[in-house]
Order: structure tokens, then sequence, then C-alpha cells
């Protein structure tokens, strides 16, 4: 080959090798789906490209007629998402809904398949299990939880198991019924953990993925500290322990958990808050990074994260407590590399990006905060 066709054919290889990056990079990018949790035109799901090189998102889609979509869960194999979907008022005297949509690709566009009745109201917390054939859905006010299953096209079956919760605790203002905040799948896909902040407990059941069924585990509940007020729970990724962040008290507690037997037993209880604020402040939603080694929670009034180091026994130890760049942190979501977390600022109006420091566990703003009306619930896949 002469050197003229060499130099002709050059800028055409490199120009393919380029391409080639390009896509590899472009597909290496992951989709970051975001609630704006409003009525009207303004409730909507915002999706993102996310760069893992510099923590930029970039907004690449948009999908409207879902109101008050407050919290979010993606099939195991991307390919569905769910949504609560609340239309008018949230909260109101009529059962809401679960959204089942189709994610169209990696282009952040989604396509509504159907919607089922929640059975309650202030539907608040969704979470799929690993077969992607069981829903469970979490009602707040008026404190139950459902499961639905999920049918072979991504779309979603009336109820299968609707479970009401009985009761109150000590607290006067936010205990005098009962308000389901979660409904958790455990790592080994057999039971579903609801925390309860209107009666102090840890709810259990038995999980069928294959029916979406639930029926009462061997412990049917733990209780919390009284007047706790349990908001939401996570599993370590080793699957040996489970973390509960308590609204009302402002600490996480952590209990080991049986696989066996789905028994939890507790254990440590720590602060979210410096000893001297004298504020009024309620946890929302805690994170671990992939491998385990550092936990994060959200401070609401205090506007603030706190992070933890875990020892193997899964013991914490706080890291800091730093400000969350914008009001009411509520929902966190970390990279699958363990390098970023993501923090939804409700009423701020605001997500904000944190690189996490891989040997320490502190957090470092990266960036400027994206501005999104209140953003409630994050998902990275």
């Amino acid at each position: 080959m002469s050197y003229e066709h060499v130099f002709y054919l050059f800028p055409l290889v490199v120009g393919m090798v380029l391409s080639n990056t390009a896509q590899a990079t472009a597909a290496d990018e992951p989709l970051v789906f975001i609630s704006a949790f409003a009525a009207g035109e303004e409730g909507a799901i915002h999706a993102y490209k996310f760069n893992p090189e510099t923590g930029e998102l970039t907004q690449v889609a948009r999908t409207a007629d879902v109101e008050h979509p407050f919290f979010l869960a993606v099939s195991p194999d991307n390919r569905y998402l769910y949504s609560i979907h609340a239309p008018g008022k949230f909260s109101g005297k009529d059962n809401e809904f679960v959204s089942a949509f189709e994610l169209e690709g990696r282009t952040g566009k989604l396509k509504l398949l159907n919607r089922q009745s929640s059975l309650g109201t202030a539907s608040c917390y969704l979470d799929i299990d690993d077969t992607g054939k069981a829903v469970v859905v979490a009602n707040y006010t008026t404190g139950s939880v459902a499961s639905l299953p999920v049918k072979a096209d991504g779309s979603l079956g009336e109820a299968a198991t609707f479970v009401q919760h009985q009761g109150s605790s000590v607290n006067p203002k936010r205990q005098k019924e009962p308000h389901a905040h979660c409904s958790v799948i455990s790592p080994d896909q057999k039971y579903v953990f609801a925390a309860d902040l209107g009666l102090d407990k840890i709810m259990a059941y038995k999980l069928d993925p294959q029916t979406a069924k639930l029926t009462p585990a061997q412990q049917p509940f733990v209780r919390t500290i009284p007047g706790a007020g349990p908001r939401h729970l996570t599993f370590h990724p080793n699957g040996k322990q489970m973390y509960v962040i308590n609204e009302l008290k402002n600490s996480i507690t952590e209990f080991d958990y049986d696989p066996a037997t789905g028994f939890l037993t507790e254990g440590q209880t720590i602060d979210t808050l410096p000893p001297d604020f004298t504020g009024v402040s309620h946890c929302a939603d805690l994170k671990f990074t992939p491998n385990g080694r550092f936990l994060y929670g959200t401070n609401r009034g205090h506007d603030s994260l706190a992070a933890y180091s875990v020892d193997p026994q899964g013991k914490l130890s706080l890291i800091e407590i730093i400000p969350s760049l914008g009001n009411g942190p509520q929902n966190l979501a970390i990279t699958a590399d363990g390098k970023y977390l993501l923090c939804a600022n409700m009423p701020g109006n605001n997500v904000v990006v944190f690189a996490i420091d891989q040997q320490t566990g502190k957090l470092t703003a990266v960036g400027e905060p994206i501005s999104i009306p209140s953003p409630s619930c994050i998902m990275i896949r």
C-alpha cells in the first residue's frame, strides 16, 4: 500500500476509532431517573445521562402524565419502571396508583403500560424482586402494604395481597395510627420488611415472587425504640445486617438478620445529628456504598448528610455531618461504582452530586446543583 493510500485512510480509521469510543462511553453512562413530586403538568419523571468521569448530569427526557410520582422502582433487567401516581391530591380520600412504564432503550423515554390501585393513600415506597415478577408498595396515610404481580409484558396485575396495619405508638401527633413508610425486599428475596412509623415496628412478610403474595413471617414484627418513627430501611451488601433510619428520633438502628428464619435482632443505635443541635429535624433516607464500607443518611431540618464508616461486624462510626446544599434532603442514590452520591433536596428543588472519597468516605460536592421541582426519588440504572 502506498504512502498516499495510508495518508487518506488514516482520518477514516481515526474517525472509526473515535466513533466507537464515543459509543462505548455513551453506553457506559448510567441513566438517572428523578421524580418531580407535583400535581398536573409539573408532576413528571425526568431522565438524565450521568457522566462517570465528571459527575455531570445531562437531561435527555421528561415523562409527564404522572402526578405526585413520590417513589420509583426499576426492574432488574432495566426494561420497566414503576412509579407512584396520585392524580389530583396526594394523600387524599381516593386510593392512589402504581404506574408501569416500558423503557425505550437507553433514551430515558418511558411508555405507559398500565396502572393499578395501590389500595391506599400517600403511597410512598416501591420495591421489585430480582425475578421482576413482584412489586410491593407501602401506603403511609392509610398504613398498609400491598403486593402486585408483574405480567410478562411488564404491566401490573391487580394486587395479590393487601395488609392493613393496626395500632399506634407513643407520639400523639405522629403515631396515633399506622403509617407504613417503606416496603423493602430482603437480599435473599424471601421476605418483605415494612417500616411503620406510626407503630414503631418493622413488619415482616414472606414473599412468593411467582405469585407476588405476602404471608406473615414467623417473626411478624420487631419493635423499635418507642417514639423512634422508623421510616426507611436498607440491608448491608453482605446481607447480614439491616439498618433502619428513624425519622422522629434522628437516629439509625442496626439489626442482625438471619436469612434462615427472617429473624431480626436489635443492635446498635447511633445519632444522625450533631449533639449541640437544638432545632427541629427529621431523618428521611439511607444508602450504602456497594462495597459496604460507608453508609449515608439524611437530616431534613438540619439539612445535612451524615456519613458513617462500617466495621466488619456492621458497627457504625460517624465520619462527618455536612450540608446537603439544599433544603430537606429527601432521597439518596449511589452509583454502581461507589464513586458518587446523588442527593434530592425536595423542598429545595435541586439535586446535588457528591464525590465519595474511596478511602475516607467523606463527601465533596461536584459541579453545580441541578434545578428540578420537588425531587423526591432517584433511581440509577
